[in-house]
C-alpha cells in the first residue's frame, strides 16, 4: 500500500515537472515570437513606471499582447530591473525579447530642435520653453534676468531625448558657441579692429541680421570693418531696432526717421563703433564673416529690391543706389495698393 502511494505521488511529481516545462517552453516560445505592431510605434515610459507598470503600459500600446508572457522572460533574461524609461520606437512585430532588448540598451527616440541664426536669446527662451519632450524650465522663474546673455547661444540643429532637461540642452548651445568661437578667433584675419572675441560677436550679430544670403556676410562685413577702421559710423537699421525692442518682440513696422535719432546705447547712426552687446545670437557662417571678412573698399550697401544689397566705395555711388531702392519700394507699394 505504502509503494503505491509513493509511486503515485512520484507519477504526480513527475507530471507536475512535465508540465510545468511545457509550460516554460510555451512561455518563452511566446517571448520569442512576433509581437501584435503591425506598424512602427512610438511609446513613452515615464520614469517611475515599475517594472509591472511597464508591462501594462506596453500592453495598452499594442506593443505586446500578454503581459505576464513579458515579465516571465524579462526575469528569465535578469532583466527586469534593467528596463530603462523613455520614449521608445518599436519595430512592426517586435517580439518581446526584443522589446526588452531595445529597453535594456536605452536607445531611446532621438528628437531634434533647430534653433534659427538670428534669435534673441528671449526668441530662444520662449522657442525652448515650448519644445515639447523637454523637461523643467529653461530658466528659473525666480530669475530676474537671462543666464546667458545675448550672442551667448549658438543657431544650429541639437539632438535631445524625451525628458532631457531645458536647462541642460541651453547649456549646450553656450558650450557650442564658445567653442565655435574660440577656434574661429585662433584662425581670425589680421588688422581686425577687435581686442576681445565678445567684439567679434557683436559684429557678427549685425551681419546676422542685415543678410540672411551666404554670399554677401563676408562682403558687408568687410564694409563694416571699413567703417570701423576709418572711424565712420556704422548706420546700421537691426541695431536700430533692437534698441528698441531690446530683441523681446518684432517692432512690428518699418523703422522711422525719428526712430534713427531717438538715443540709445544701440542706434549705431549716433553712437561711434560697435553697440555694447550683440543684437542678437549669429550663426557660424555669420561669426566666420566677422573674423574672416572679404577685402573691398566698399563703404555702403543697400537692399536691391531682390533680397540682396548693392554695394559702393563713395558716397555719392550710394545716394544713387538709395535712390533706385526708394523708387522700386514705391512701385512695389503702388502694385501692392491696386
Amino acid at each position: 500500500m505504502g509503494g503505491k502511494i509513493a509511486r503515485a505521488v512520484f507519477l504526480l511529481g513527475l507530471l507536475a515537472l512535465v508540465l510545468g516545462a511545457a509550460a516554460a517552453w510555451w512561455g518563452y516560445a511566446k517571448f520569442m515570437q512576433p509581437g501584435p505592431l503591425r506598424a512602427e510605434t512610438t511609446v513613452i515610459i515615464q520614469r517611475g513606471s515599475g517594472f509591472s507598470g511597464i508591462a501594462d503600459a506596453l500592453a495598452r500600446s499594442g506593443v505586446i499582447s500578454d503581459p505576464f508572457i513579458f515579465r516571465y522572460g524579462a526575469r528569465l533574461l535578469g532583466a527586469d530591473k534593467a528596463l530603462r524609461a523613455g520614449e521608445y520606437a518599436f519595430a512592426a512585430g517586435a517580439s518581446p525579447r526584443e522589446v526588452v532588448e531595445l529597453m535594456q540598451s536605452g536607445r531611446t527616440v532621438i528628437r531634434r530642435l533647430t534653433i534659427a541664426e538670428g534669435l534673441a536669446t528671449a526668441q530662444i527662451l520662449a522657442q525652448l520653453q515650448a519644445t515639447e519632450g523637454l523637461d523643467g524650465d529653461a530658466v528659473d522663474a525666480n530669475q530676474e534676468t537671462p543666464p546667458f546673455k545675448e550672442g551667448a547661444l549658438l543657431p544650429e540643429t541639437y539632438h535631445f531625448s524625451y525628458g532631457d532637461k531645458r536647462s541642460g540642452l541651453l547649456k549646450r548651445m553656450a558650450a557650442a558657441m564658445s567653442q565655435e568661437l574660440s577656434a574661429l578667433w585662433s584662425a581670425r584675419a589680421n588688422g581686425l579692429p577687435f581686442k576681445t572675441p565678445q567684439e567679434a560677436v557683436i559684429l557678427a550679430s549685425i551681419i546676422e541680421k542685415e543678410t540672411s544670403r551666404a554670399d554677401e556676410r563676408a562682403r558687408i562685413a568687410g564694409v563694416f570693418i571699413n567703417r570701423l577702421n576709418k572711424g565712420m559710423r556704422l548706420q546700421s537699421d537691426p541695431t536700430v531696432v533692437y534698441g528698441l525692442t531690446k530683441g523681446k518682440a518684432a517692432l512690428g513696422r518699418p523703422l522711422s526717421r525719428a526712430d534713427l535719432k531717438k538715443p540709445t546705447p544701440y542706434n549705431t547712426y549716433l553712437i561711434q563703433g560697435l553697440p555694447p552687446s550683440p543684437i542678437c545670437n549669429p550663426g557660424k557662417d555669420s561669426l566666420a564673416a566677422a573674423l574672416d571678412p572679404e577685402k573691398t573698399e566698399d563703404l555702403y550697401f543697400v537692399a536691391d529690391g531682390s533680397g540682396g544689397h548693392v554695394f559702393a566705395r563713395t558716397l555719392e555711388e550710394h545716394g544713387k543706389n538709395v535712390a533706385r531702392w526708394r523708387k522700386h519700394n514705391k512701385h512695389m507699394k503702388q502694385n501692392a495698393a491696386q
